[in-house]
């Protein structure tokens, strides 16, 4: 990432963050992905030189303007899926004004309804929607790290440990896949198929 984008980038979240500050309700929060957490995906997006990214839980679009950048050396597409309209159209804002909007697909709807008829086309999928859909998330998810080498990543594992415990014993117990705790931002959960 050009150096003046992330700091443009970076002074967007410190005003994001600010706003959530001033939010009570975490349903009205931007809960967004830490930037560090943003920069170590996006290198990892860059070193797989993937070609398809899906992200579930736009927000307003932070993380999704990392991964976007880094798709542009692979020539990638991103899908990235938010059930608010608002937040949509907020992502779509700031990709139009980083013009990061071109590789990417903004999709207004549940996650689970695009999990259900997803194909498995995907190197990296990305989760950070509402945590206690997660379980019921599994059955699809597996399906997509059908692919060769994908990569399922999950935000919050550590800060949000109880809200996830079952979903991440859920897939440690499946001996069909290597699981990995990385202590940055939030914890990332990493995920791929034996």
């Amino acid at each position: 990432m050009e150096q003046q984008i992330k700091q443009e980038i970076l002074q967007l979240y410190k005003q994001l963050k600010e706003e959530d500050n001033q939010k009570e309700n975490r349903l009205e929060k931007w809960r967004n992905l830490e930037p560090e957490s943003a920069e170590f995906i996006s290198i990892i997006i860059r070193t797989q030189q993937s070609k398809n990214v899906l992200e579930l839980g736009t927000s307003n679009g932070f993380s999704t303007l990392w991964f976007a950048d880094a798709l542009n050396n692979s020539k990638g597409k991103l899908t990235s899926i938010e059930i608010e309209e608002h937040r949509t159209e907020l992502a779509r804002n700031y990709l139009t004004n980083f013009k990061l909007i071109d590789n990417v697909e903004l999709l207004t709807m549940d996650a689970k309804d695009f999990l259900v008829q997803a194909t498995p086309i995907y190197d990296i999928i990305f989760l950070d929607a509402e945590r206690k859909h997660y379980v019921e998330y599994w059955i699809y998810l597996k399906k997509l790290l059908n692919k060769k080498g994908s990569l399922l990543i999950v935000d919050n594992v550590i800060s949000h440990q109880n809200d996830v415990k079952e979903f991440v014993a859920l897939i440690g117990n499946d001996k069909d896949y290597i699981v990995s705790t990385a202590n940055i931002g939030a914890g990332i959960l990493l995920v791929t198929k034996q």
